[in-house]
């Protein structure tokens, strides 16, 4: 009976397929940004458009094992308004989240979110605060 024979790159291939190997490194997959969350921590109602007494909700979906810090970085004209972070430890797909609120509302504007793994930037969202009709 003769040996069976698979070319190096097709099994390279067939381990990375199957998630055979070694375990992949904890990365941001996705940014969210919405009014609202779902029981799982990601975004309910994805927008970029908020009233000024709205709550803006970003969640950071990871995958892969491993810890960091993740971080994100409110602007709003040119002014950081918020940098909040969570030490996190996941083995799989995860939602972390964040949240901008204003008790005395939002000045109407341009707004950016800038999301950080272990301090390096790894996207950024831009949002509008409007006067509500």
């Amino acid at each position: 009976m003769r040996p069976l024979y698979i070319p190096l790159p097709l099994l390279i291939l067939f381990a990375g397929l199957c998630g055979c190997g070694a375990d992949e490194d904890l990365r941001v997959a996705s940014i969210q940004l919405g009014r609202s969350l779902n029981a799982d921590r990601t975004v309910a109602g994805h927008t970029t458009k908020f009233g000024p007494n709205d709550t803006v909700y970003i969640s950071v979906l990871t995958t892969g094992r491993g810890s960091g810090t993740l971080s994100v970085r409110w602007v709003y004209a040119g002014r950081v308004v918020g940098e909040p972070q969570k030490q996190v430890a996941y083995k799989d797909f995860a939602a972390t989240d964040f949240q901008l609120q204003s008790a005395g509302g939002f000045p109407v504007g341009d707004y950016t979110v800038e999301v950080f793994l272990d301090g390096q930037s790894v996207g950024t969202r831009a949002f509008r605060v409007e006067k509500q009709r």
